[in-house]
Parts: structure tokens; C-alpha cells; sequence
């Protein structure tokens, strides 16, 4: 049975720093980025950008989740959905994902359902200042995203910031590790790295 290792934090907080951290110490694991999981709001632009919430629980698939974990828990593969962030939808391609020792699950949100809190069986909750989660997402969203810097202002005080405090911010209490500053904190990912190893070993 495939162990689950769950990486949590606010949008730009060095989630994916993490994880490539983990991917030069472990270099077989099957990795499920919560975002691939976001429904569909192909109505959604610049213009209209909080008109779906992106940090908002119900704006996951939830129950697809639980079945892909589920089924690589289990020593299963998945047809992993595609996010097309430009455009606000599910691809129609998926990516096959093989089962293996170790998952890595990643998103702001994946302490939230207890379902699939309870399918996880290491917590991460990597602890960022708000001002460079903000710099870090602004950067990212207008780069990668085609997003206006006024629509990344907009958004974040309208829902990201609300919804990081109501929903993403108390999961930390369900962490088993709390790393401040992300990757770019050695000491922790240290801990974390001989962690991994015992696993995949």
C-alpha cells in the first residue's frame, strides 16, 4: 500500500518548492497537484475574475480526488485530469499516473475534507508570509496566466486573502510538520528528506 505524503499551505506559499525539493531526494513518486482538480469556469477573465472562486473548497472536485488517492493508495493508476488556467477548464486530456511507493499530494486545500485528510498519511503545512505569497502569486499569474496586475489585486482581496483565513489557514492545526519559509528552509526539509528515504526504502 502507497504511503500519502499531503503538502499544504496558501496560494505562494513554496508548495511546489517543496516537492522539487523531495523529487532530487526521492525520485520515484506519483504527484497529484490539487489544482488539476479544479471544475471547470470557462466563463471566468480578467474582467470578471471573482466570479468563480478559486479558494473556495466546493471549487475542487472533491469526490474525484478521494477516488484517484483512493485507487493509487491501492496500487491502482489514474487517468489524472489537465487545468488550463488561461482558459479556466478540464482538458479533455488526462495524464496516466502510475501507482508506486509514495504519493505526493499538493494544494492549498487538501486539509479541508476530511475524507481525504484521512487518506494522508504525512501532513505539511508550509508557513509563508502573506506579503510574499502575495509577490510570489502576482508574479506567477501574470507570467504563466496571462493575468493584469489589477485583476491578481482584485482577486486576492476579494477571495484570496478571505478565503486563505476562513478556509486554508486553520487546516494548519491538522499538520504534522509546519516548515516556515518554505524551500528555503534547509533544516526542515532535511527532517523531511530522511523521512522520505525511509519510506521509499
Amino acid at each position: 500500500m502507497a504511503r500519502i505524503i499531503g503538502i499544504s499551505g496558501g496560494s505562494g506559499s513554496g508548495k511546489t518548492t517543496i516537492v522539487r525539493k523531495i523529487s532530487e531526494i526521492v525520485g520515484d513518486f506519483a504527484f497529484i497537484p490539487q489544482d488539476n482538480y479544479y471544475r471547470s469556469a470557462e466563463y471566468v477573465s480578467n474582467a470578471n475574475i471573482n466570479a468563480f472562486n478559486f479558494d473556495h473548497p466546493a471549487a475542487f472536485d472533491t469526490e474525484l480526488i478521494h477516488e484517484h488517492l483512493s485507487a493509487l493508495r491501492m496500487g491502482e493508476s489514474i487517468a489524472m485530469p489537465q487545468y488550463d488556467f488561461v482558459h479556466h477548464r478540464r482538458n479533455e486530456e488526462t495524464v496516466h499516473v502510475d501507482p508506486g511507493k509514495l504519493v505526493i499530494l499538493e494544494g492549498i486545500l487538501i486539509f479541508f475534507e476530511p475524507r481525504i485528510r484521512d487518506l494522508i498519511d504525512l501532513k505539511i503545512f508550509v508557513d509563508t508570509p502573506d506579503d510574499i505569497r502575495f509577490i510570489r502569486r502576482m508574479s506567477r499569474d501574470i507570467h504563466e496566466r496571462g493575468r493584469t496586475v489589477q485583476s491578481v489585486i482584485d482577486q486576492y482581496l476579494e477571495t484570496v486573502r478571505p478565503g486563505h483565513y476562513e478556509f486554508i489557514e486553520p487546516t494548519k492545526a491538522y499538520a504534522d510538520l509546519i516548515v516556515p519559509e518554505g524551500g528555503q528552509n534547509e533544516k526542515a526539509l532535511e527532517v523531511l528528506a530522511s523521512f522520505m528515504r525511509d519510506i521509499v526504502q
